[in-house]
């Protein structure tokens, strides 16, 4: 791990604010464009995640929300049948497959050029969702609730969101302690992307994972460096959406975290994000076209 620590510590010295990530990725034979930062939606498939859990738990409604995010602009719908809220207690692996794997078959026949990804730790999950229809793999754990995630990955040649999560969405915010919280989490993600490499997977997104094992400080302290992890050259995505770094800090509620939700994205774009994960589509696709308004203003000169 020192070795580990070492090289991250030099590269982040050397070069904070390196951009060389990768500009596209390969979902199953479509290359997605990164050169401008892409919307991925989130569509929950659970009754109990933190913000819409219930609300899309009959086929039309589900439907109806993906058109809604398509016609927005989402180039991604991320869909996950398990809630990795904190404490949230899991279903077994056929009530996950039961929630997604029919979803995914009705989206690709009513949606069949917009790319879906499968949000799950499971690779038996993984495994039948691309089957089904998914061209993305998003997982939480980063192989570690499930020792087979990365093989399987390899095997089906798509790309991979590597999350950092400390401990386990049980116990991820019992007193999450980083000696040095950048630098921790990008040792993490050289050893993770050397692992993925190695096994032959080449399209890999990396999401710092906001929320997730990190106190509020640590995840402003993350969004404040996150061009730090722009070294390591691969897509960066950020998942702030309605988080409690957001509520908590404005003393309000998921509910009525859209306006700060906002705030943070453009800071994440400003920083080097190529994927927004969010809820709320309309107001983030506005948000990458003032990014790249204002990217086009300084790249010009003017």
């Amino acid at each position: 791990m020192r070795a580990w620590k070492i090289q991250s510590a030099y590269f982040y010295a050397q070069s904070p604010n390196m951009s060389f990530q990768q500009s596209t990725i390969n979902c199953k034979g479509r290359l997605l464009n990164l050169e401008t930062p892409l919307v991925m939606g989130i569509l929950n498939l659970t009754p109990d995640s933190f913000y819409d859990g219930g609300k899309y738990d009959e086929l039309p409604a589900m439907l109806d929300r993906v058109f809604s995010m398509a016609e927005a602009g989402a180039a991604i719908i991320d869909l996950g049948g398990v809630s990795t809220r904190p404490g949230a207690a899991f279903p077994d692996t056929r009530t996950e497959l039961d929630r997604v794997i029919p979803v995914i078959e009705e989206l690709n026949k009513n949606f069949p050029d917009l790319p879906l990804s499968i949000d799950t730790f499971r690779s038996e999950v993984a495994r039948k969702a691309v089957n089904a229809g998914a061209c993305m793999v998003n997982d939480i754990s980063a192989g570690s609730m499930d020792p087979e995630m990365y093989s399987t990955v390899a095997e089906l040649k798509v790309p991979y969101i590597l999350m950092h999560m400390q401990k386990t969405p049980g116990t991820m915010q019992d007193n999450p302690v980083y000696e040095n919280t950048v630098s921790d989490i990008a040792d993490f993600f050289i050893k993770e992307l050397a692992i993925l490499k190695e096994l032959g997977v080449h399209d890999i997104i990396l999401d710092p994972g906001f929320g997730f094992g990190k106190t509020v400080a640590h995840n402003f302290e993350l969004l404040q460096q996150f061009d730090s992890f722009l070294f390591l050259e691969q897509p960066m995505l950020a998942g702030l959406s309605r988080k409690s770094m957001i509520y908590k800090t404005l003393q309000k509620t998921p509910a009525t975290a859209l306006n700060g939700t906002t705030a943070l994205n453009m800071i994440a774009l400003e920083r080097g994000a190529k994927i927004l994960r969010v809820h709320d589509v309309p107001e983030a696709v506005e948000t990458v076209k003032l990014f790249a308004a204002l990217t086009a203003v300084k790249e010009s000169g003017n």
